[in-house]
């Protein structure tokens, strides 16, 4: 196996694994208050919208310098991948059975399916392009650009594997339960870390569309996902804290790692 898809698959495996991290305080002590929840919810989301800029766009772009020359190309490029990588993720939600945390089931009818499979899918759908994201930036052989993303995508981990334990709780599940639900979950980076990996390592043409792609379906989970969440309960502002923290300190790993 290519070394640089192993590297992928390890720093997508362990950047899965922080989800345990972030759950033990939910197994220890039960769901946090909301406005520790709401904050830690909003600096998941600053630092996978920091890592979608400094570590997937940005050097999506750079990459694109082996495929065109023109700066127009570059960009529209970079566009067609962000925007792919949103409808890519638009598309499974509409499709696939999964449950929001608040705003209840979306997609194909889910009234056959146990309500922990709901919770596990929403999750999955989560995970997957986070860690396929991680596999993106080793994939392209840049080895400090795909660190800066495995680190910065398993620190965002944390707090999000302490919210998915959290939603859990308020489901009626046990301390025990959401921890290995919520645990377990992350083992779903890798799987996307392999096949990211895998994909842009096959061709230089690949690299740009994979970074893009990656950014737009992270931007996407951002959007549709995270934020809505913080705003709730009327502690918005503690989300908004969130992400502007969560923003710069993946911004400074992007420029002191890479």
């Amino acid at each position: 196996m290519n070394e640089v898809i192993v590297m992928g698959l390890l720093g997508s495996l362990a950047a899965g694994m922080c989800t345990s991290l972030g759950a033990i305080p939910a197994l220890l002590f039960g769901r946090p208050g909301q406005r520790v929840e709401t904050l830690m919810l909003g600096f998941a989301a600053g630092v996978m919208l920091a890592a979608s800029v400094f570590s997937l766009i940005i050097p999506g772009l750079q990459a694109a310098d082996a495929v065109f020359q023109s700066e127009n190309a570059k960009a529209l490029l970079a566009v067609g991948g962000i925007l792919m990588g949103g409808a890519a993720l638009w598309l499974i939600h509409r499709f696939s059975p999964h449950e929001h945390f608040i705003s209840g089931p979306e997609g194909a009818d889910p009234k056959d399916l146990a309500r922990i499979w709901l919770f596990v899918i929403a999750i999955t759908l989560h995970n997957f392009p986070e860690g396929m994201a991680v596999g993106v930036g080793f994939g392209g052989g840049d080895v400090d650009n795909g660190r800066a993303l495995a680190i910065g995508i398993g620190i965002q981990n944390i707090p999000e594997g302490l919210a998915v334990a959290a939603a859990l709780l308020t489901q009626g599940y046990s301390r025990i339960h959401a921890f290995l639900v919520s645990s377990l979950t992350g083992l779903v980076e890798p799987v996307g870390g392999l096949i990211g990996a895998s994909v842009v390592s096959l061709s230089e043409y690949l690299l740009p569309w994979g970074l893009t792609f990656a950014a737009g379906a992270m931007i996407w989970l951002i959007s549709d996902e995270i934020i809505p969440e913080t705003h709730r309960h009327g502690v918005a502002k503690y989300g908004t804290v969130g992400i502007m923290i969560g923003f710069v300190a993946m911004m400074y790993l992007d420029v002191t790692l890479v």
